[in-house]
């Protein structure tokens, strides 16, 4: 009997066995399906950022120009902390928006798509405000001072325009940069987030923080790049291939030109994107957008809303230039362009 009750005890713990064998498969099974899926929503949400992403790389390549270059991959990685600070409130702050009060995301892109276009109107100002061009003595005052002080000779002249220190001028350019990324960064992840909203919230979160550190990390990587590539000509030249010599001179002539281009670049973006989440939050606009150039097809289905966006983004931008201008006329200070 002793013998028997040992086997059917054995017999009932190989089921028992069997039995979690079977349900750890199953839910490893669905472990890697939650994974797969997590992977799949996360990649969506970024190729559906990828136009924002354009315009956040063309911005930030346009702030980091003209600082000094020992400094700017010290400025690119004081932005990049800035950005992931900012992704640390956007993350849970889009969660709790959308959980609670998602009728409150629309306003808040509106304020930061004004405020991009308020910032591209004042760019475009600062052309037409531009001092007439410094003469030798000029350039070698400003090249000993920015040599004294560690920063680039057009830091020194921005911030004698501006009544400025050049160290304090650069420091709010890095501060101007992480706003920018803040508003950015906020339609990415309302983007994101409109991708996965029927999810549970476990899974709106891990995408979210994906999304986050991918773009982060892409961003912010290849603006590092694109900084640095007088360096990369340097190296190249220093080669003794013909080709590569010749690989490193062009990449040191294109440079200037490509910073050029990722500047006017930039300034539009701050329109199309601007002009896009202002036009996203009126009603009729967006829906003559939709109804009428949208149809269309072809050039006019690509161009037309784009267009439509940075007039918008230029009148509201333009609207509130000049209410900060009227509030510092008002406020007996001189406003700052």
């Amino acid at each position: 009997m002793a013998g028997a009750g040992l086997l059917m005890l054995l017999d009932d713990i190989a089921t028992l066995l069997d039995d979690v064998a079977l349900m750890t498969k199953t839910a490893a099974g669905k472990s890697t399906a939650i994974l797969d899926d997590v992977a799949t929503q996360t990649k969506v949400a970024v190729q559906k950022t990828a136009g924002v992403l354009g315009d956040d790389l063309a911005l930030n390549a346009e702030q980091v120009a003209g600082v000094k270059a020992n400094r700017e991959l010290p400025v690119v990685w004081a932005v990049a902390k800035g950005s992931l600070m900012n992704k640390a409130i956007l993350v849970p702050a889009a969660l709790l928006i959308s959980a609670f009060v998602p009728w409150l995301i629309t306003p808040l892109l509106m304020l930061g798509g004004a405020f991009l276009c308020f910032e591209g109107v004042e760019k475009i100002l600062e052309i037409f405000h531009q001092k007439k061009p410094h003469g030798v003595h000029e350039a070698v005052v400003d090249a000993d001072e920015a040599a004294h002080k560690g920063v680039a000779p057009s830091s020194v002249r921005a911030a004698r325009e501006k009544q400025m220190d050049p160290m304090e001028y650069e420091k709010q350019k890095v501060k101007g940069a992480i706003r920018t990324d803040f508003i950015l960064s906020a339609e990415i992840m309302a983007i994101a987030l409109a991708t996965v909203s029927t999810k549970p919230i476990w899974e709106q979160a891990v995408v979210l923080v994906a999304v986050a550190l991918a773009i982060t990390v892409f961003v912010y990587g290849l603006v590092a790049g694109i900084v640095r590539m007088d360096d990369v000509g340097n190296w190249l030249m220093a080669k003794s291939s013909s080709a590569a010599k010749a690989l490193g001179r062009g990449l040191i002539a294109f440079t200037p030109w490509l910073m050029r281009g990722l500047s006017i670049v930039g300034t539009a973006a701050m329109f199309m994107v601007g002009g896009s989440l202002l036009v996203h939050g009126m009603a009729p606009i967006e829906h003559w957008v939709q109804v009428v150039l949208v149809p269309m097809g072809g050039m006019a289905a690509m161009l037309g809303p784009v267009l439509v966006h940075v007039v918008v983004g230029a009148i509201i931008g333009g609207a509130v230039v000049l209410c900060v201008e009227l509030w510092h006329k008002l406020k007996g200070a001189p406003a700052a362009h």
